[in-house]
């Protein structure tokens, strides 16, 4: 090779390491916490799909809901050099060592659906989420709204313990509890966020609770637990949506089938749709280093039957629920 010709290589492999990683370059590393509910299984599905669209390499670590798995799945792509990583945190707690591991390797970290420890704030670019205290707010209003005044006793199926949803569905919930003497709840247990959970604890309600007859409506922290419910509700004798009301968030297909058959009352809508905002984030941070807000929020919308349930179960049973 002629010095000319070495210095027009030098010079080109030079402005190509210069130049941002585009899209089609990208590595996302995402440490999923399982497919616990049909919500989880909507959010990896449309993950893919939102990745493919924008050219983007998603490596998805399944972690079977257990924190342990998912450390060793961010340790495993900081082994691997990954541009980025997304984790759905199990937990709120617990993840300052590892994501220091990934701060120091210059790897930007994005959370999806759930947050962790303030103490960790500084250890993640941002987090992509719905406002899960507003989430349980919207839930508590439809209820206060659809006893009118009514005394009304409330079970509660809550999200697995120490989940920053769990947490914050409840706070939100209990805000309006609080503004509503007639509201009370009664009975509060984890429903670890599975249908057959959810049916478990709920016929554990019933029996406590005179056969179903003192609770006047469930409110569950997702929809699996509350199809659970309702199928412990049939088997009871019960007609779940009118002998006992219900109300829950996540808006799953499943849902709006016991909404359209009169079995299901509301629904609080969280989209799976977290990593095409966190992919937006990451490019525009890679290519122009833009530094995107702490927090970027989606959408929670409130349905019931008013809305055509069998409408929106159509266009959402495609998604992966």
């Amino acid at each position: 090779m002629t010095s000319k010709a070495l210095l027009a290589a030098t010079a080109l492999v030079a402005l190509t390491l210069a130049l941002p990683a585009t899209a089609a370059e990208l590595t996302v590393g995402f440490s999923q916490i399982g497919s616990e509910s049909g919500w989880r299984a909507a959010e990896t599905s449309v993950s893919k799909t939102e990745a493919t669209k924008r050219k983007v390499t998603l490596k998805i670590a399944d972690a079977q809901q257990k924190q342990e798995n998912q450390i060793k799945a961010i340790r495993s792509f900081i082994a691997q050099g990954v541009d980025a990583i997304f984790l759905a945190p199990v937990v709120s707690s617990g993840w300052d060592a590892v994501l220091k591991e990934a701060k120091e390797a210059k790897i930007p970290v994005v959370l999806l659906d759930r947050d962790i420890d303030p103490s960790g704030k500084e250890l993640y670019l941002t987090a992509v989420t719905s406002d899960s205290v507003h989430e349980g707010a919207v839930a508590g209003e439809w209820l206060a709204k659809a006893v009118a005044g009514k005394q009304c006793n409330v079970v509660e199926l809550q999200g697995t313990v120490g989940a920053s949803v769990a947490t914050n569905r409840k706070k939100g919930f209990d805000s309006v509890v609080a503004k509503n003497a007639n509201l009370k709840v009664v009975r509060s247990q984890t429903g670890d966020f599975t249908r057959a959970k959810g049916k478990e604890v709920m016929e554990s309600f019933i029996k406590a609770e005179g056969g179903g007859k003192n609770i006047c409506a469930v409110y569950a922290h997702n929809d699996d637990m509350m199809v659970g419910a309702i199928q412990a509700m049939k088997e009871a004798g019960l007609k779940p949506g009118k002998d006992i009301l219900t109300v829950s968030i996540d808006a799953v297909p499943d849902i709006f089938k016991a909404i359209a058959a009169g079995e299901a009352n509301a629904t609080v809508e969280l989209t799976p749709n977290m990593a095409g905002p966190a992919l937006d984030a990451i490019m525009a941070y890679k290519a122009k280093g833009t530094v995107p807000p702490k927090w970027i929020q989606t959408e929670s919308k409130l349905y019931t039957a008013a809305d055509d349930p069998q409408k929106i179960y159509d266009s959402k049973k495609g998604l992966g629920y």
